[in-house]
């Protein structure tokens, strides 16, 4: 009699943690499927086609590059296309994305600068540029390459973009993309990425008027937020 009660409650015992086990799966599910991420509404210049979803939103903290060069009228500040630096905090569904075993403490970071895209895609230009705007994630080291599409819009011309005199909202598409060397893909679902709410980062108002001033550099403070969208059917890896 004892042997049989102990199985009865061994088995009554497994039925409810059954139970647990399930309702956390679809509590967590549910809960995830409420968190995905709404971009603003944006211009129809820099709104990714149809057929692609953010599922990853970063804020950018970091500086734009300018060189002074000559012009036919004296000197005018360039964007140094070597100097783009960042980092984004960022958020996938709008949660922290998961870390890896060796980066569980601090927020989920990404880098922003610039290399070279080492894997092309087919709109990837040709031939492909000494370097592009690149991403990295820091937990599993997965990359992306982008290019920016034309017409940027105007800071201070849109909602998604109404800082007056700080650098331009973008669209980007990918152009290339690898796996982190554990084979992590948190970056190589990405086919188009905003570049909006922009704060900073124009161009120097002085000092680079003639030709004494050719060569100077200047690392100007920005901040932006960068939307990357995948297609509907993709999934996280």
């Amino acid at each position: 009699m004892r042997q049989n009660r102990g199985q009865q409650m061994k088995w009554f015992r497994g039925l409810v943690v059954a139970a647990l086990v399930l309702g956390y799966a679809f509590g967590t599910r549910s809960y995830a499927a409420a968190q995905k991420i709404t971009p603003p509404a944006t211009p129809a210049a820099i709104t990714p086609p149809a057929g692609n979803s953010a599922f990853l939103v970063g804020h950018a903290v970091g500086t734009q590059g300018y060189v002074c060069l000559p012009t036919s009228t004296g000197a005018s500040w360039t964007v140094n296309g070597s100097r783009p630096e960042a980092t984004l905090s960022a958020s996938s569904f709008g949660q922290k994305m998961k870390q890896t075993k060796k980066a569980r403490k601090g927020d989920f970071e990404i880098t922003h600068f610039l290399s070279p895209d080492t894997n092309p895609n087919e709109f990837a230009p040709t031939p492909v540029p000494f370097g592009s705007p690149t991403w990295r994630s820091s937990p599993d080291g997965s990359v992306m390459w982008a290019k920016a599409l034309t017409p940027p819009i105007a800071s201070g011309s849109d909602a998604s973009c109404p800082n007056s005199g700080a650098i331009p909202c973008l669209l980007l598409q990918a152009i290339g993309s690898k796996t982190g060397p554990s084979g992590g893909g948190d970056m190589t679902q990405t086919t188009f990425i905003q570049r909006l709410n922009t704060d900073g980062g124009s161009a120097p108002a002085a000092g680079c008027s003639g030709a004494s001033d050719v060569g100077k550099q200047k690392l100007v403070p920005y901040s932006a937020d960068y939307y990357f969208f995948r297609k509907d059917e993709s999934r996280p890896r």
